[in-house]
């Protein structure tokens, strides 16, 4: 064993009596076989994440752990063999300038493989996180902030990794650091709108007042349908077919009415008034059936009918039912308004307009008449 491991160092170790060509041959075979080691341990930590990790995986109630697996593998692989490279060309003899910009790029190239390994482990991570969440009303991050989310981490990890490069190659960071903060503060200051306004967007896609297809009530009374949450504005089909861009710092401060909130079904009221003398019971039992008659109103929770108040000329009555959806709120409300006119007129109940009786008193008419007489002579 001793003449074995003897003659296996004199067959790799250069000495001082090799030749140029044997002192390089040696140098190659150390380089080559380390290369081939990373080599054949790539190929195992392949085999045994592709193999072993999906057995392993398999035990996991969810499936996360199979995505990131089959999203790294190929990054492992590749990580090991330039580490390979890397010690390979570290052990050979070569010029010093020559080992470092060789070794140098070697090291940026290593660096960018696992800053993209981490890079696609945490985008596998969100994707899993919002595609079980999304049907949530609690989940923190919706569809909208994906794209937002995957930007803000792929430049985090580009700048760390910009560290790690220029602090392997002794440049002062610190200097990088703080010219980066002068010039964060510059274009802060330069764009402190557009900066409240991404600020305010992202309030709105993680606090979530509405999501993109509800229909929100301003508190300038223009209602519509939200067609998308942007970094900078969001923009709002009117019930007219208009589009309404409103800046989200403005939607941030004031407020609004969700319709969509905390379902989809909406309340309607309508208000009519009868004649005085009116069986009140009887016209709050016919509302109540009329509603019920109606298509598309729902018979839980079941319409309800008030008396209100007492008008100049009518008693006032007011029908409240529900509709499944706030869309169909207008043309249910017709539905039952037209219902309401036919089933009061089947049943003589009066539908009274506002009236006036003017009295005169008998000073008045005969000043009238006489000024009539006048203008008559």
């Amino acid at each position: 064993m001793s003449s074995t491991g003897a003659f296996i160092q004199g067959l790799i170790r250069p000495l001082d009596g090799d030749g140029f060509l044997i002192f390089w041959a040696k140098e190659l075979l150390v380089a080559l076989l380390i290369l081939t080691f990373f080599w054949m341990l790539a190929q195992l930590a392949v085999l045994f994440l592709s193999k072993w990790g999906t057995r392993l995986a398999a035990f996991t109630a969810t499936d996360l752990d199979d995505r990131i697996l089959q999203r790294i593998v190929p990054h492992v692989s590749r990580l090991l063999l330039t580490l390979g490279i890397y010690l390979a060309v570290r052990s050979m003899p070569l010029h010093e300038k020559l080992v470092v910009i060789v070794s140098g790029l070697l090291y940026v190239v290593l660096v960018v493989i696992v800053f993209n390994l981490i890079y696609h482990a945490l985008d596998e991570l969100l994707k899993w996180y919002v595609a079980g969440s999304h049907d949530q009303a609690s989940a923190v991050i919706s569809r909208q902030l994906v794209p937002v989310a995957e930007k803000v981490v792929s430049l985090f990890l580009m700048g760390t990794a910009l560290i790690v490069v220029l602090k392997h190659f002794n440049y002062d960071i610190f200097s990088l650091v703080t010219a980066l903060g002068i010039g964060s503060l510059a274009i802060g200051m330069a764009a402190k709108e557009t900066l409240a306004h991404m600020i305010s967007g992202f309030t709105l896609m993680l606090d979530r007042p509405f999501r993109i297809g509800d229909r929100i009530q301003l508190s300038g009374g223009q209602s519509g349908d939200v067609l998308d949450i942007g970094l900078r504005s969001t923009k709002i089909k009117t019930l007219d077919n208009q589009l309404l861009i409103i800046p989200n710092s403005d939607l941030c401060n004031t407020m609004l009415i969700n319709h969509a909130f905390p379902d989809q079904r909406s309340k309607g009221r309508i208000n009519i008034g009868v004649a005085y003398g009116s069986d009140v019971d009887k016209v709050k039992e016919l509302l109540i059936s009329t509603a019920l008659a109606a298509e598309g109103v729902l018979p839980d929770p079941a319409p309800e009918a008030y008396f209100v108040s007492f008008g100049e000329s009518a008693l006032n009555m007011s029908l409240f039912f529900w509709v499944d959806e706030y869309s169909a709120l207008l043309a249910v409300t017709d539905r039952v308004n037209t219902l309401v006119i036919s089933r009061f007129r089947s049943s003589n109940i009066e539908i009274p307009f506002p009236t006036r009786t003017v009295q005169l008193s008998s000073s008045q008419s005969d000043l009238r008449m006489e000024a009539g007489h006048e203008q008559n002579t």
